[in-house]
């Protein structure tokens, strides 16, 4: 059985440019989370159109495993044409992380620095790897993993949705087995920065449920930001029970 919660919240930012949603129908459960990006201006006008793409597509949806590259391409080209008609092509940009799960298996698929954690007893089992300039750093071994969070081009992102693509720029994982995931965690960058994996997993085994697991992390997020000018933070968790 799937029990899921949400949060989202604008932190120390006047507009909140994260949109999120979870559907359900017909034994399939969708996810999605988007970050706008608000350094080109209309990011949640960006992040809500995806967001709403993936709504529309999912009422319709018979098979989990063809979903995600459908949505993904339907929403790019969505939000390209609604660039041209608002004049706005240097503007509504965003990330895009969404799960869809069916009887079986989950899909993942994302594009930019909005991630999806796995968890199998109560460690990461998996995870989505950011489009971004540290993560590429990591994958060629110039950093570590652990200086992700406080890197000085952590907001410099390689792939995003608003921008002409030549191929598709969204990442897709194989289909994992849902007896293999305990939990998941969809969060934007504004979350997953001010709250390790350790304490999301310490957490994860403490909670009764997805809504206490994610006030929990709150706490520390909002904690770890206090004092400084905090992105706008939204996440949502899933758990197979």
């Amino acid at each position: 059985m799937i029990h899921y919660a949400t949060i989202t919240n604008e932190g120390s930012r006047e507009i909140n440019e994260d949109s999120l949603g979870a559907y359900s129908h017909d034994g399939l459960h969708c996810f999605v989370l988007c970050d706008g990006l608000g350094g080109h201006g209309m990011g949640d006008v960006a992040s809500q159109l995806v967001r709403n793409v993936f709504a529309s597509e999912f009422e319709n949806c018979k098979d989990a495993s063809h979903f995600l590259a459908k949505s993904f391409s339907i929403a790019q080209d969505f939000l390209l044409n609604e660039q041209t008609e608002k004049r706005a092509k240097d503007k509504m940009k965003s990330t895009c992380v969404s799960l869809i799960m069916d009887e079986n298996s989950a899909y993942i698929g994302h594009v930019g620095d909005s991630r999806c954690y796995i968890f199998r007893k109560n460690k990461v089992y998996k995870r989505t790897l950011d489009h971004s300039i540290p993560q590429m750093l990591v994958l060629t071994r110039e950093i570590e993993e652990r200086e992700i969070r406080h890197h000085p081009e952590r907001n410099y992102l390689l792939r995003v949705m608003g921008v002409q693509w030549e191929k598709p720029m969204y990442e897709l994982m194989d289909r994992i087995p849902l007896k293999k995931c305990q939990a998941f965690l969809l969060c934007s960058d504004g979350f997953w920065e001010l709250v390790e994996e350790e304490d999301m997993c310490r957490l994860l085994q403490e909670a009764d449920s997805p809504k206490e697991w994610l006030a929990k992390m709150k706490e520390i997020v909002v904690a770890t930001g206090a004092g400084t000018n905090m992105d706008n933070y939204s996440a949502i968790a899933v758990w197979n029970v």
